[in-house]
C-alpha cells in the first residue's frame, strides 16, 4: 500500500514539474489574475499531511578516535609565524632579531658573523625585512628586498634554514609595476592627510603640484576631501617605490578639480589635462622646494646681516640642509657657480626673457649651458654666502628686473587635439572610475 503511494507521488511531482517547465509563461499569466482578482492565492498540497508520514529511526554505531592519537595530532602540528618591521640605524643583529619575536642564537650568531648580512640589513635604515619563524620562535626564513642606487630593479637578500645550517643568498630580480588607489579627508593640512593615508611624500608632493594653479594646499579647509591613483614598483607583492600620479580628484570649498594624466604615446611627453581636455600643465611650479615654508617674502624688511631696511627681491624658503631644490620650469642653465652673496647660486633662463634664480646652495647639481626640465633638481639647500642659516632664496626676474615670484604668470599648456581625443576620453573614463573607487573607502570609513 505504502508503496503504491509513493510511485502514485512521484508520477504526481513529475507530471507538475513537467507542466511547469512546458508552459512557465501560461502559468505566471494564471497565477498573475489570480492575485489581482482575489487578492489572495492557496497553493494547495500535493501530498499527504506531513504528520502521517512514516517515521523511521536509523542508529550507527561509530568508534571514536582514541585519546593518544589524538594528542599525538595535535603534537604533531606546526605552524608558521610571520612578521615584518623596518630596520634601525642602531639595529644589531640582536636588536633586529629579538624585534622580529626571534629567539634563536644559531639564527643570532650568523647573521652577525655573515658580511652579506650586514650590508643588506643593516647598511641603511628604514629596509623592510620579513621573518618567518616556528612555533618555538627559531627562525626559518629571513628576507630584505630594496632598489639599488641608480638600478632599475630591486635586490633580495634572503637568509635560509637548511638540514646543514644557515645559508645567505643575494638576487638581483626586476620590479613589477601596479597602482594604488588612495582617499583623504583633511583635518589640518594635506600632508598630514596623506601620512594618514599611507601614500608617500613623492605623491603628496604631486599633487600640490598638479592643483597649484587651482588649489592652494596652504589654506584648505577641514573636510575637505581628495583621492588618487598612482604608480607602485613591487618587489614580491612589497611597494618599495612609488611613482607617477595617474589621477587625481580634489573637492575644496564646495568645487571638485580634476587631473588625469594623457601621455599620446611612448617616448612622447605627457601630461595633466582637467577631464574636458584643457590643459592643467602651468609654465612654473607654486614651489622650488618640496615640503618646505616661506620665511621672508618678497617685501621690504630689515636686513638680517646688513642691519638696514631694505628691499627682499626674492622668497626664502626654510628647510634643512641637503633638502633637494628643483627648477620651476623649463629652460637653460644661465649660470652655475658662487655669487658674492649669494653663495653658491644656480640662474636658469627661460623663455619670454624671464630667469630664475636659486640661491645659498649647499651643492649645485648642474653646469652652465644645460638644458633642464621642469621639476629637475638643480642642487641642495644651504647657508652659503650671506644667509644666518639653511634656506633657499628665490628670485624671479623679467627682462632683469625682479618680480615677484608668488605672482609668477601660471601660462596654460595647450589642451587635448582632435585627434588624440578618443584615446584620451578612454582613459578619463576609467580614471572616473577608480577615483570614484577610492572615494568610496572614505565613505565605508565614515559608516
Amino acid at each position: 500500500m505504502i508503496n503504491g503511494i509513493l510511485a502514485a507521488e512521484e508520477l504526481l511531482a513529475s507530471r507538475v514539474a513537467y507542466t511547469f517547465r512546458t508552459y512557465p509563461k501560461q502559468i505566471t499569466a494564471v497565477i498573475a489574475a489570480a492575485l489581482l482578482s482575489a487578492g489572495t492565492l492557496a497553493v494547495a498540497s500535493l501530498g499527504p499531511d506531513a504528520s502521517d508520514l512514516p517515521v523511521q529511526q536509523v542508529l550507527e554505531a561509530t568508534a571514536p578516535l582514541s585519546f593518544a592519537e589524538q594528542s599525538q595530532s595535535l603534537e604533531n602540528f606546526s605552524f608558521t609565524l610571520f612578521r615584518t618591521d623596518i630596520t634601525r640605524s642602531s639595529d644589531t643583529a640582536e636588536a633586529l632579531l629579538k624585534r622580529l619575536g626571534i629567539s634563536d642564537p644559531a639564527a643570532t650568531a650568523f647573521v652577525r658573523g655573515s658580511s652579506d648580512a650586514r650590508n643588506a640589513l643593516f647598511a641603511r635604515a628604514g629596509r623592510t625585512i620579513t621573518a618567518e619563524a616556528t612555533q618555538e620562535n627559531q627562525l626559518k626564513k629571513l628576507s630584505a628586498r630594496w632598489i639599488p642606487d641608480g638600478d632599475g630593479g630591486f635586490k633580495r637578500f634572503v637568509v635560509e634554514r637548511t638540514p646543514s645550517g644557515f645559508v645567505a643568498l643575494t638576487e638581483r630580480d626586476t620590479l613589477t609595476p601596479g597602482s594604488r588607489l588612495a582617499s583623504g579627508t583633511i583635518r589640518t593640512s594635506l600632508f598630514a592627510a596623506t601620512d594618514d593615508a599611507r601614500i608617500p611624500d613623492a605623491v603628496a608632493s604631486q599633487l600640490a603640484d598638479i592643483f597649484a594653479g587651482d588649489v592652494d594646499v596652504r589654506s584648505l579647509r577641514k573636510g575637505d576631501r581628495f583621492a588618487v591613483v598612482y604608480e607602485t614598483f613591487e618587489a614580491d607583492g612589497q611597494a618599495l617605490r612609488s611613482g607617477r600620479v595617474l589621477s587625481a580628484e580634489f573637492e575644496s570649498g564646495g568645487k571638485v578639480h580634476q587631473a588625469v594624466w594623457f601621455q599620446p604615446a611612448a617616448g612622447q611627453k605627457g601630461s595633466y589635462y582637467r577631464p574636458n581636455g584643457d590643459s592643467l600643465r602651468k609654465a612654473y611650479l607654486s614651489s622650488p622646494v618640496e615640503f618646505s615654508r616661506v620665511s621672508s617674502g618678497f617685501a621690504m624688511r630689515m636686513h638680517p646681516i646688513l642691519n638696514s631696511w631694505r628691499q627682499h627681491n626674492g622668497i626664502d624658503f626654510a628647510a634643512p640642509t641637503g633638502t633637494a631644490v628643483r627648477s620651476v620650469g623649463d629652460g637653460t642653465v644661465d649660470f652655475a657657480g658662487t655669487q658674492s652673496g649669494y653663495g653658491n647660486i644656480v640662474i636658469v633662463k627661460h623663455r619670454n626673457n624671464q630667469q630664475t634664480a636659486y640661491a645659498h646652495l649647499s651643492r649645485v647639481d648642474v653646469k652652465a649651458g644645460e638644458s633642464i626640465s621642469q621639476g629637475q633638481t638643480i642642487g641642495a639647500v644651504g647657508s652659503t654666502g650671506w644667509a644666518t642659516g639653511p634656506h633657499l632664496h628665490f628670485e624671479f626676474r623679467v627682462n632683469g628686473e625682479y618680480q615677484d615670484p608668488a605672482a609668477i604668470a601660471q601660462e596654460g599648456g595647450a589642451p587635448i587635439t582632435a585627434a588624440m581625443r578618443p584615446a584620451f576620453e578612454r582613459i578619463a573614463v576609467g580614471a572616473r572610475t577608480e577615483l570614484a573607487a577610492a572615494f568610496s573607502v572614505i565613505q565605508a570609513s565614515a559608516d
